[in-house]
């Protein structure tokens, strides 16, 4: 099993290349607003708790399955520990069936994210970033707020990958990353 982490900052990409690199590989797709929405809609506000919880368990069962294996896409606040706990709680469900895991981080300058941020794919798969304006203040605000790029050498990962992908198209990005890692 292969277990593919794509993260990155808001707007950067990550959902739109995880669903190209699907298409060229055998991985499943879970990108991290398939938890946030179906949660918003249940509670009628962002609850933490609820959000982890659910992933938790897509992770745990389709950890145990015979599925090649999944991508899941998240952005990364290198400055939170609770952060890096959660991506160590992660790996962890998928270390003990010996999965091979792959980390990519896409980095994408602000210009561009802003401008990704009121794509209709996004759109139609991010129902809480449908109102333009509201949404381009979040991103605006995680951009000061949160350190979702790594520094230099700061992820000691074997398996890791970074792509600036400002002026990459999607398809490009995944093909990149099949290629880098055999998937």
């Amino acid at each position: 099993m292969k277990l593919v982490l794509l993260f990155g900052d808001c707007a950067v990409g990550k959902m739109t290349v995880g669903q190209e690199l699907c298409k060229i590989t055998d991985l499943r797709l879970f990108h991290n607003h398939m938890t946030i929405e179906l949660v918003l809609e249940i509670f009628g506000s962002f609850h933490q708790d609820a959000i982890l919880k659910l992933r938790d368990v897509v992770f745990e069962e389709f950890s145990k399955t015979e599925n090649y294996g999944m991508v899941f896409t998240f952005m990364w606040d290198f400055d939170e520990q609770e952060d890096w706990d959660i991506v160590k709680t992660i790996t962890d469900t998928f270390e003990k069936v010996n999965a091979d895991i792959y980390y990519v981080e896409l980095d994408a300058s602000l210009e561009v994210r802003l401008e990704r941020n009121k794509t209709e794919n996004r759109l139609k798969n991010k129902a809480s970033k449908r109102n333009l304006e509201l949404s381009e203040a979040r991103l605006l605000n995680d951009y000061k707020k949160h350190r979702c790029i790594s520094y230099e050498n700061e992820l000691p990962f074997k398996n890791y990958l970074r792509i600036d992908n400002t002026n990459l198209e999607p398809n490009v990005v995944a093909k990149m990353i099949k290629e880098k890692f055999s998937l």
